[in-house]
């Protein structure tokens, strides 16, 4: 994983202090001081992993001396019924880090999981499934790298890493010309340069942000035929011009039409959902 330990050690620790609190009253309660033992990570679902390096870190972070065991790494596929990791300390403070991993890793492997099944959907032509903005406060960059365990790839990180012009933004430039041109003249004084995308709504707009060269268009809730004639538009532009303009589908894209949206040719696909719907992985952790 990119992120530094110290953002996800900041992370972790937040997320013990909201769980734990004071102390594991029902380990305190029950289980006898020094206690150790062993416990089996399970999936109980195909799909993929991601998350191994948070959940080691709430599990030291409860007790150094935990020791977890991986099967499986971060992008490999997992079978129903598959042991993933095992782990091995003691109980109290295994248990008591217990479901903070989980959820963790949970979260992480479904975005995993989702950001796959749209993948496999492009199959067959040359579209790259991107995430979006559309994140956890405070979570983002686990969350990124998760899409990338899936095989998508990350949009931009922040409003910092690039020019995105959307609709607001042309409404409050006055047009679409205006807000583009404005774009540009401010990408090129930036160093390094900012790369500039501009969201457009028909194949008319398309083509106007073409010609003034964005780097990327960006087809916003376009229906099927009017994203592959924009796609078809634009490439006979950046033809003429020289300068390769990336096409991006976004809106409304779901797994039933993402390979029909591949299908027009444009170079990649954007996803909230990824990040913003995908359903948690189920793992269970048993003690043995």
């Amino acid at each position: 994983m990119d992120s530094s330990t110290q953002y996800i050690q900041r992370i972790v620790s937040f997320a013990l202090a909201e769980d734990v609190g004071s102390g594991d009253a029902t380990s305190k309660a029950t289980l006898p001081k020094g206690k150790v033992g062993k416990g089996e990570l399970w999936a109980r679902q195909d799909g993929v992993l991601s998350g191994t390096e948070v959940f080691d870190a709430v599990m030291t972070e409860m007790h150094d001396k935990t020791k977890v065991e991986w099967k499986a790494s971060d992008g490999d596929r997992l079978k129903r019924d598959q042991i993933v990791a095992r782990v091995s300390g003691l109980l109290a403070p295994m248990l008591a880090a217990e479901r903070v991993a989980l959820n963790f890793l949970g979260h992480m492997s479904g975005i995993a999981t989702l950001t796959r099944l749209f993948v496999e959907g492009t199959k067959g032509h040359q579209a790259k499934i991107l995430d979006t903005r559309k994140t956890t406060p405070g979570l983002r960059h686990l969350e990124k790298y998760a899409v990338r365990c899936g095989g998508g790839e990350n949009h931009r990180i922040g409003l910092y890493d690039m020019i995105l012009v959307k609709e607001n933004h042309i409404k409050g430039a006055g047009n679409l010309l205006k807000a583009t041109q404005s774009a540009l003249i401010f990408a090129g004084r930036s160093r390094p340069r900012l790369a500039v995308e501009v969201e457009v709504k028909t194949v008319k707009e398309a083509s106007l942000v073409a010609e003034l060269s964005a780097d990327r268009v960006m087809l916003d809730n376009m229906n099927v035929a009017d994203m592959r004639a924009a796609v078809g538009r634009i490439r006979e532009i950046s033809d003429e011009s020289g300068k390769f303009i990336s096409i991006e589908a976004s809106g409304g894209i779901s797994i039933d039409n993402v390979h029909e949206v591949a299908e027009t040719g444009v170079d990649s696909i954007s996803v909230g959902a990824l990040t913003h719907s995908a359903p948690a992985f189920d793992f269970s952790f048993l003690i043995t």
